[in-house]
């Protein structure tokens, strides 16, 4: 229950490296890198950053630490990453010695012995522009998954500049706006190099800044939103695809090859039970079975059996030339019996039962 619970650490992002120091005993030089630079006890990670950012793999040793690792310094000025959820930003202005780490504060007071900012009494509010030896070390680390590179894990992110901890701090400020904590949000990531006058000196610095990485504004101010779009911010502004429009079946067109009134009503049942049901459909249904029932043929309006032009009319004495038949030679009919429409009872949008909506 008191045990912090946190994503496996795959990595870290960095912005700076140093080189040595061609004076004899001298301390490694600092260089700050326009590029992010990736650093990892797998080499497998920091290969597919380099295939991903470019950059060459290397291997490295990080200062003052005897295990080696690897490191790419890539090309890339911007990452594109995704926090999250909860507040993934951790800072203390920390100093570290080569038994670890002697002093942590908020700012505030100093955790580990549980005094007033020691830096602070010592030197004034300007103590962080001592040297690095002397005070802490505002320390700034967010941990960020990488969704291009391998496995589940967080990339940390660190930087030990009093100037990019302030910016770092209002960039996620903003973005915790955005989800509350309580999902996870996409991001850009770049280092920008900036400048400020103190005490008549210009000093030089780079920060890192971070901002939600979505389409428009209103979606940072949304609240959370899913993991799906947190992976392709860009659908959150994609417009829907309209589904295609359900296709109704010719009801009229199935009823006019009925042979009875009665798979006409069939006909209805089926429209109405699949939502099709309506007041025109069942007056057309009615008239095409009552046609049926009628003898007439509903697909022409004709009866069976009636003249056509092609048939010879009468001749001048009005007499017509047919075969005559002997009522005991007439063959039974093969049609089968039709129904009464009247004896039919249609169904209706008020009657229970009927499938229509209520």
């Amino acid at each position: 229950m008191t045990m912090k619970r946190q994503a496996a650490e795959l990595g870290r992002i960095r912005t700076g490296y140093s080189r040595p120091n061609s004076k004899p005993n001298g301390r490694p030089i600092p260089v700050k890198s326009k590029t992010f630079i990736l650093t990892s006890h797998s080499r497998e990670y920091v290969a597919a950053a380099a295939e991903l950012y470019g950059g060459r793999v290397e291997q490295w040793t990080p200062q003052g630490q005897p295990v080696a690792q690897w490191r790419v310094i890539t090309e890339a000025t911007e990452l594109r990453a995704i926090l999250p959820a909860g507040d993934p930003l951790d800072q203390a202005n920390e100093k570290w010695t080569a038994g670890g780490c002697e002093r942590r504060c908020d700012g505030v007071t100093e955790k580990i012995s549980g005094r007033p900012c020691i830096c602070l009494a010592q030197y004034g509010e300007d103590w962080h522009e001592r040297k690095p030896e002397e005070v802490c070390r505002p320390t700034s680390r967010v941990g960020v998954f990488l969704p291009d590179l391998p496995d589940l894990g967080v990339w940390r992110l660190e930087t030990k500049s009093y100037y990019a901890a302030d910016a770092l701090a209002g960039g996620l400020d903003t973005v915790l706006q955005a989800t509350g904590g309580r999902g996870m949000l996409p991001v850009r990531m770049w280092i920008e190099q900036r400048k400020a006058v103190r005490g008549g000196k210009t000093k030089q610095f780079q920060v890192i800044v971070v901002v939600p990485s979505l389409p428009k504004l209103r979606h940072a101010l949304s609240g959370p939103i899913s993991t799906a779009a947190a992976l392709d911010p860009a659908s959150l502004d994609r417009p829907a695809i309209a589904a295609a429009p359900a296709t109704v079946p010719d009801y009229r067109a199935e009823a006019r090859t009925c042979r009875t009134a009665d798979d006409v009503i069939r006909v209805w049942h089926k429209a109405d039970g699949a939502g099709h049901g309506s007041a025109e459909l069942l007056a057309d249904l009615k008239a095409i079975a009552a046609d049926i029932a009628a003898g007439i043929d509903p697909r022409t309006g004709e009866i069976p059996g009636d003249q056509d032009d092609d048939e010879p009319g009468p001749d001048a004495e009005g007499v017509y030339d047919v075969e005559a038949y002997d009522d005991n030679d007439v063959p039974a009919s093969t049609e089968p019996p039709v129904a009464d429409p009247a004896s039919v009872s249609w169904p209706t949008a008020a009657q229970p039962g009927s499938g229509a909506r209520r």
